[in-house]
């Protein structure tokens, strides 16, 4: 049996996401699939307790990176965006350490420096460049008969994209720090 689950994460809430992944694998449902921008494909699966790990690559997994994976134990599930969906049974991750995707915290801050480098850094472009000049020109009504509905609709982007660019740009810094010492 299979569902389909709409669930969003930003690209910061990346450690949140591999929890529900774990809680759905507890009650029995093991993700197959990603679909973007938010749908995970599970299918059912005797309930275990199986840890879940996030690596963001910005492409594809590749043949010798996934196989890497595998000598360690872990099982490439899916690919979605450039982030690498990788499982590992929890009684097979039972040594300290032997949870984590990562050897070292180098490569945890490493990796949540290269999502705010490739997708953070673009969001804030088409921020600055986008949303906050057509706001402008729609509040200034110089966009025509709809300024109305173009001030509303690049006032709530301009929201959306303020609170995603905060939330983001703090979580990842926090993320950074946390494992740089």
């Amino acid at each position: 049996m299979r569902k389909t689950v709409a669930r969003f994460f930003t690209v910061a809430d990346y450690e949140e996401e591999e929890i529900w992944l774990r809680e759905q694998h507890k009650s029995g449902w093991k993700v197959m699939k990603v679909i973007p921008p938010c749908f995970y494909v599970f299918e059912s699966c005797e309930p275990s307790d199986t840890v879940y790990r996030l690596d963001f690559k910005n492409a594809r997994a590749t043949e010798d990176y996934v196989q890497m994976a595998r000598d360690f134990g872990w099982e490439h599930v899916a690919d979605c965006l450039g982030w690498l969906f990788f499982r590992k049974p929890a009684d097979g991750a039972a040594a300290e350490g032997e949870d984590e995707l990562f050897s070292d915290n180098a490569s945890r801050a490493e990796m949540a420096g290269k999502v705010v480098r490739t997708r953070l850094v673009p969001v804030m472009v088409i921020f600055l460049c986008c949303v906050i000049p057509n706001l402008l020109n729609a509040v200034r009504g110089s966009l025509g008969a709809m300024s109305g509905f173009f001030a509303a609709f690049f006032g709530v982007m301009f929201v959306a994209y303020v609170y995603l660019i905060v939330h983001c740009g703090l979580k990842l810094k926090r993320i950074r720090e946390k494992n740089r010492g």
